[in-house]
């Protein structure tokens, strides 16, 4: 694993505030080039607003925040362009414009960056992307009214992978969908993350998902990032919050999930059978 000198995202003393409520204070966080981690944190923690500080939706207080080693507060917009080529967003629900089929959808973020390029290279792309996030060709002239939940889902993947990013935003990536499901897009997001060499910010609350497939998991409460390591190293920690959450029902469940495909990979090495699917995996 990288050190922090290898930190694609860098937040120092960030403060945000909405009217007299602080959200954020003081927040410091790195995230390592090529890991996937996962951000956690109760209701009102802000972690959709960290989010959206870094990628320049929401203006902070107080704070900096580098993005690729730029600064992202306060830039030109010419200079911000050129950093938001590199990241890909997917919002919770997918957030995808519903009177755009799903090529449509897709097109969106290379017709704004590269507004040059020609129709048939923006069909043959779309329909490209369509088909690595795991969805049927002939999806592309759907429309989101016409897709499932996880359909959705993987179209605003699909959208988030236009420009072939470094860094991949997900914003509550498995919210709705079933157990199947949810496993199926965790799969999907740990072969991508390999396959491109992604680096991943991922909130979520799924303690399937931070097990599965999250290198580290930055914890938000006290309106700052408490703490942030490996599973094992936040049980360590003896922050109520912390121990709540991961050693509490669910915690303990998703615990001995992991713990049972750890076992079933370990029997499959050693007898040369097939590795145990992600749908398995919450079964």
């Amino acid at each position: 694993m990288s050190d922090e000198n290898d930190a694609i995202i860098r937040v120092r003393g960030l403060k945000n505030m909405f009217g007299d409520q602080v959200i954020h204070d003081n927040l410091d966080l790195d995230v390592r080039r090529g890991e996937i981690l996962g951000v956690v944190g109760g209701s009102g923690t802000g972690k959709s607003v960290l989010m959206r500080s870094i990628i320049g939706l929401q203006t902070p207080a107080a704070g900096t925040i580098e993005v690729f080693g730029e600064n992202t507060i306060g830039r030109e917009e010419t200079e911000a362009t050129e950093i938001r080529k590199k990241w890909g967003v997917l919002f919770q629900g997918g957030a995808l414009f519903s009177t755009l089929t799903v090529a449509e959808n897709v097109q969106v973020p290379l017709k704004e960056f590269y507004p040059k390029l020609k129709p048939a290279l923006l069909d043959e792309i779309a329909g490209y992307k369509v088909v690595m996030t795991g969805l049927p060709a002939n999806a592309g002239p759907k429309y989101p009214s016409e897709l499932s939940g996880g359909m959705k889902k993987r179209a605003g993947l699909a959208r988030a992978l236009a420009l072939d990013p470094q860094l991949l935003f997900l914003d509550e990536p498995t919210a709705g969908l079933d157990p199947i499901g949810a496993a199926a897009f965790d799969d999907l997001t740990a072969s991508l993350q390999k396959t491109l060499g992604l680096t991943v910010f991922l909130i979520t609350h799924d303690l399937d998902t931070l097990h599965a497939i999250c290198d580290r998991v930055a914890v938000l409460a006290d309106k700052k990032v408490i703490a942030v390591g490996t599973i094992d190293e936040l049980l360590a920690l003896d922050h109520p919050w912390i121990q709540e959450y991961f050693n509490g029902p669910r915690g303990r469940a998703a615990t001995d999930a992991q713990d049972r495909i750890a076992q079933a990979r370990d029997h499959n090495r050693d007898t040369g059978t097939d590795p145990v699917s992600p749908q398995a995996q919450r079964r």
